[in-house]
């Protein structure tokens, strides 16, 4: 008998996907260079994550900032470990609009992916830069009623991705979260929060005036290609302590939940554009150059 149950569990870790950290000589999961053999759809040409070269992106008017509604408000929900990740659910209608989206869409969740420790966790890249962690949160247009829903939508979804940086001390406004954690190591288990605010999670409305844009996918299965992306270019502060608890859970094979991120994908012909705001460096120093030169210029010889 004991037999069978291996050999059941292993057919079931065969048919399941999991990140590259859980793939053993014991745990033949399907790692993400086997998730198409899961589910097609993430085989496709409009994947996510991809790397951003911020030379490359061209900026678009259309891209203005965002209004946030109910971001402010506090909210009582569950902390959950579902395997994968963290991931809060949200049922108390938040709003974005404006910011190049053509309706309003409502959040559904936020989750992280983070790396091993405080280490390189990201799952989008800028210039080959890879942050610690990265936010996702999750919204679908407001007249859907589940995200399975709005994934039959080329546009149902979009996500607001926000990059982390270590920073020299802990960010309080974490706290609810952090400190939640330790209720949670396991696969399957949850803790409640409270007084918890989603503008208290991310940057302040003035920082969030730059950002890049792209059509792509889920970054786990079943990777549908129905997400309006956003990734902003300033990053939210943690302590070391801070990033390096998240891997204190354990992925749903028990292992420790480390490296959540999904590598990145090829652009193919996909453009990235990126708001007014949103300035590359190239073009800091074409106009700083350019300044230079009109100054020189306007000197007495």
């Amino acid at each position: 008998m004991g037999i069978i149950k291996r050999n059941l569990f292993g057919l079931l870790l065969l048919s399941e996907w999991c990140y590259q950290s859980q793939v053993t000589c014991e745990n033949h999961c399907k790692g993400p260079e086997k998730w198409h053999e899961a589910k097609n759809e993430c085989g496709l040409k409009k994947q996510s994550p991809i790397n951003i070269v911020t030379k490359k992106t061209l900026p678009d008017e259309r891209l203005t900032n965002f209004r946030f509604e109910k971001y402010q408000d506090t909210f009582s929900s569950s902390l959950k470990n579902n395997g994968h990740s963290v991931q809060v659910n949200l049922e108390h209608g938040p709003l974005i609009s404006n910011g190049g989206l053509e309706t309003k869409y409502k959040a559904m969740q936020f989750h992280f992916h983070w790396g091993k420790n405080g280490s390189a966790g990201s799952e989008h890249t800028v210039d080959g830069e890879q942050y610690p962690m990265e936010l996702h949160i999750v919204h679908i247009k407001e007249k859907y009623s589940t995200v399975s829903e709005a994934l039959g939508d080329p546009t149902g979804v979009a996500v607001l991705g926000f990059f982390y940086e270590e920073s020299s001390s802990p960010n309080r406004k974490y706290d609810p979260i952090i400190t939640s954690l330790k209720n949670i190591i396991k696969n399957g288990t949850s803790t409640p929060i409270s007084d918890v605010s989603l503008a208290s999670l991310i940057l302040l409305e003035k920082n969030m005036t730059s950002y890049y844009r792209y059509s792509g996918s889920l970054t786990t299965p079943n990777c549908a290609e129905s997400v309006v992306w956003t990734v902003f270019k300033h990053t939210i502060p943690l302590g070391k302590t801070q990033l390096s608890t998240f891997s204190t859970l354990k992925f749903s094979d028990g292992t420790p939940m480390v490296n959540t991120f999904r590598p990145v994908q090829p652009l193919y012909q996909r453009q990235v554009y990126r708001s007014g705001s949103c300035i590359t460096l190239a073009s800091v120093v074409l106009l700083t150059a350019s300044l230079l030169v009109s100054v020189r210029l306007l000197l007495p010889s």
